[in-house]
């Protein structure tokens, strides 16, 4: 399968004005992301993940290194964001949401409008067109904010643990529905999570990350079929052996900073 990333010794130093400290949160990544694939982050806790996401996502600079997107034959930005929290404008629909990218680029309104109703059906929003962010429950806010990102038709979708602040039962649909419209859009998808199980249940291949300065320790594929059950025997050994490679990670950071 062509690749539609490739990443090649990225690295990310934070400089703290206040105290004059340099952090190293990337310590040179490189790998290459297959077009059409479902790609999972997972990593302790301050290990980078996110800082990945956002240098992909053109919203923060590498310090360090290079990364090359496949090119779209229009030029338009190949990427699109989903974050944790809805980022939705409480003072726009649901529609209107969706559209807002469209619009700034100038996309006729009947266009744009239409390939909305087309998003609206595929997030199964039908009917919710016109209410308000405040009148959706929070698993149906996070179905817009996929709808929105997709309205501006990105070749790779980024999610930065978007399920996180979603209710177990909640989060579980969801994770269903993210699946399923992976399938049928045929993007690539790369997700953060802090949940295993999660990755788990999603993944083509999981990324584990060493801890800060995070670097990839392991891509683990993971080889099951759709759909996935994490009571499953295969799903609950990988689960097992994701969380014996974090735990290994946690403990070698904390013996390095003197807390063990």
């Amino acid at each position: 399968m062509a690749s539609i990333l490739r990443l090649k010794d990225v690295g990310k130093v934070w400089h703290i004005e206040r105290t004059k400290e340099q952090v190293v949160a990337l310590g040179g990544v490189s790998m290459d992301v297959e077009r059409g694939e479902f790609l999972v982050f997972v990593g302790p806790s301050g290990c980078g993940k996110s800082t990945l996401l956002q240098i992909i996502a053109g919203l923060e600079e590498p310090g360090s290194g290079t990364i090359d997107i496949s090119k779209s034959a229009d030029g338009q930005k190949q990427t699109g964001m989903v974050f944790q929290e809805f980022a939705l404008f409480p003072w726009r629909t649901v529609l209107e949401n969706i559209v807002f990218g469209p619009e700034v680029r100038s996309v006729p309104r009947a266009q744009r409008e239409a390939n909305a109703q087309k998003l609206i059906e595929l997030v199964r929003l039908r009917g919710f067109e016109h209410r308000y962010p405040h009148e959706l429950s929070g698993g149906m806010r996070q179905r817009v904010a996929l709808a929105r990102a997709l309205a501006n038709d990105p070749a790779i979708l980024l999610f930065d643990e978007p399920l996180a602040s979603l209710d177990a039962q909640t989060r579980k649909v969801l994770q269903a529905e993210l699946v399923r419209i992976w399938q049928e859009t045929k993007r690539t998808f790369i997700y953060v999570t802090h949940g295993l199980d999660e990755a788990v249940l999603l993944g083509d291949r999981v990324v584990l990350f060493t801890a800060r300065p995070g670097r990839i320790k392991e891509i683990v594929p993971v080889r099951l079929p759709r759909p996935r059950s994490i009571t499953g025997r295969a799903e609950a050994e990988l689960l097992e052996y994701l969380s014996e490679q974090i735990r290994e990670e946690v403990e070698r950071s904390l013996k390095a900073e003197g807390l063990t």
